[in-house]
């Protein structure tokens, strides 16, 4: 069965990004060469047996759950697909557990440290930059390569948006508070034309934040920046550009924003990656609970 298929599926139908793809077919390829070890070259013999001696197979190598956790949910994906195509009568992974994952406590930041961090850069060219690029991130809550790929035409500051590509190839909106729309105008109008040196600053695809050489951000560039400020902001260990996009759900579920919003906020494929965000709201009502109930 041609896995090539399976793959132009995911991009046509269900918009992956290449990230997604490829971790599909590394993990339906690795079942099929497991399936070759045991004698069977064609997928669709494979039996709920065959796909728990998989996992089996995969836990005795040390995979952590959540790797086996997604391969298992790759697996049953592609057999999705060749049932849709009429290749197979039955899923061999439909009945299978997924092994349970304990889930890690939340790591973000308060508003308070969120207040040192964004109070940090300076007022040189440079620091307006990176007040400008701190303050978007936690408006926005966009993922790092979002930022680094932003185009000087994906910020509308008079309607106060950015227009961000997302991970799956499906363009949103997303809304920037009045602090960001501030921070990224004083940014555009006295910085950003001087790092762009020799380039057209007014080009609509130039890339809206830039470094010393007028181009745009690497991660690692954006990284070595965040740190400097999480270091100067006292800080130092926990600030990773997650962390703010972590801080920004947290701090919009705190305050009553409803989950199917904050699924498009963040350009969540599915909205099961979103409700991990509630689990801070059900330990803030037991806290209340146990400090305001007379017979808590």
């Amino acid at each position: 069965m041609d896995v090539n298929q399976f793959i132009e599926y995911l991009k046509r139908e269900r918009k992956s990004s290449d990230n997604t793809c490829d971790a599909y077919r590394r993990d339906v390829q690795d079942f099929q060469r497991f399936m070759e070890s045991r004698g069977t070259e064609d997928l669709a013999g494979a039996s709920n047996a065959d796909v728990a001696a998989y996992l089996l197979e995969l836990k005795n190598r040390g995979k952590s759950k959540a790797t086996v956790n997604r391969k298992l949910s790759s697996i049953r994906t592609y057999y999705k697909f060749l049932q849709k195509k009429g290749e197979v009568s039955r899923n061999p992974a439909e009945d299978i557990k997924s092994p349970r994952i304990e889930r890690k406590q939340l790591d973000y930041l308060t508003v308070e440290e969120v207040e040192r961090l964004l109070s940090a850069p300076d007022d040189s060219v440079k620091g307006v930059r990176d007040r400008a690029m701190l303050e978007v991130l936690y408006a926005t809550g966009i993922r790092v390569t979002e930022i680094i790929e932003l185009k000087l035409k994906d910020a509308n500051l008079r309607m106060g948006f950015i227009t961000c590509s997302g991970a799956h190839g499906r363009a949103r909106i997303v809304p920037m508070g009045t602090m960001a729309r501030k921070a990224l105008d004083n940014y555009i109008l006295h910085s950003r034309n001087i790092l762009m040196k020799d380039r057209d600053d007014n080009d609509p695809e130039g890339p809206l934040f830039v470094n010393y050489t007028g181009e745009a951000f690497s991660r690692q560039g954006f990284w070595k920046v965040l740190k400097q400020y999480g270091e100067k902001s006292g800080l130092a260990g926990r600030i990773t550009p997650h962390i703010l996009r972590t801080s920004f759900a947290v701090h919009m579920v705190q305050n009553g924003a409803d989950l199917k919003s904050l699924q498009e906020l963040l350009g969540h494929e599915d909205i099961m990656a979103t409700q991990v965000y509630l689990s801070v709201t059900k330990n803030r009502i037991k806290d209340v609970y146990d400090k305001t109930h007379p017979r808590a």
